[in-house]
């Protein structure tokens, strides 16, 4: 039974019966589409111009551009220099010459006359192996197409939370300025996505004694180093139209693989609709509801 159907063959050999040999030889066991160059040059034009050659087998002996050249130059062409090349020699039999071979790029390096079940062994090794690769890749894209799906859901999942959090969430560069804002933080200063974005963050909170919170008005590198991480500080938001936003509010680093901080991210709770009460006005209050 023919195998490899689809499968492209270029056979390189300047003597038209040594092609027509080849030919035949090849077709009896394979199904494969086969190319012909009665030179090197004609054999550079056809692999440029076909798309798909799968394997060359390559005369070594021929006038003008022999296949030594032939092959040097298919090597260093983006197009062609991937396929795998045979040679093919009735003249060149030493190791030398064997070896120059290989250095320009050949696979293999067979000697004529040839040995029919050899050289079918060789074509159908090679296909083979192009056969598990394609198999491979097709494996590899399969994976990489589900991990994309897996990604996107994932991000879409996160961008949901996001959006939907209640607590207002701002995304600083390094340098402290905005560069995401979900809608509650949107609402929280009045300002829309677009406009916030790029605002420094200092822009938007009150300024403040107290020596942590008061870092957000620092260098951000540096309060960061000093402070790490901040949890739970009492602040102002400054909306757009003025107002003082009371939040809690928390922030954080994220260090890239070298360990540099590449994002910071900011949380912020709005306080607004909760009473601060001391412990002493607290005490009287119970009293009273006691009496």
């Amino acid at each position: 039974m023919k195998r490899y159907s689809g499968f492209k063959l270029l056979i390189v050999d300047d003597h038209e019966h040594n092609l027509y040999t080849l030919r035949t030889l090849v077709q009896q066991h394979m199904d494969v589409e086969i190319f012909e160059a009665l030179s090197g040059e004609q054999a550079l034009d056809i692999a440029q111009k076909e798309p798909g050659l799968d394997l060359i087998i390559l005369d070594i002996q021929m006038p003008e551009m022999d296949g030594f050249q032939t092959a040097s130059m298919l090597k260093i062409r983006k197009k062609t220099r991937d396929i795998p090349i045979i040679f093919l020699t009735a003249a060149f039999k030493t190791e030398e010459f064997q070896q120059k071979g290989y250095e320009v790029g050949a696979v293999d390096y067979l000697l004529k006359p040839i040995d029919d079940h050899q050289l079918i062994n060789k074509i159908s090794t090679y296909f083979r192996l192009i056969e598990k690769e394609r198999e491979m890749n097709i494996i590899l894209e399969v994976k990489v197409a589900e991990r994309t799906a897996e990604l996107a859901q994932a991000k879409q999942h996160l961008e949901n939370i996001i959006t939907h959090m209640g607590e207002a969430l701002l995304v600083l560069d390094p340098q402290g300025r905005i560069i995401q804002a979900n809608p509650a933080a949107c609402q929280m200063l009045g300002y829309t996505p677009s406009s916030l974005t790029g605002m420094q963050i200092g822009d938007v909170f009150e300024e403040q004694e107290d020596e942590q919170a008061g870092a957000f008005m620092g260098t951000w590198l540096e309060a960061l180093i000093r402070v790490g991480a901040l949890k739970n500080i009492e602040a102002r938001f400054i909306a757009k139209d003025g107002r003082r936003v009371p939040i809690l509010f928390s922030r954080t680093a994220i260090t890239d693989h070298q360990g540099e901080i590449s994002d910071i991210i900011c949380i912020a709770k709005d306080m607004s609709g909760y009473v601060r009460t001391e412990p002493d006005t607290q005490e009287k209050l119970t009293a009273d509801q006691g009496s």
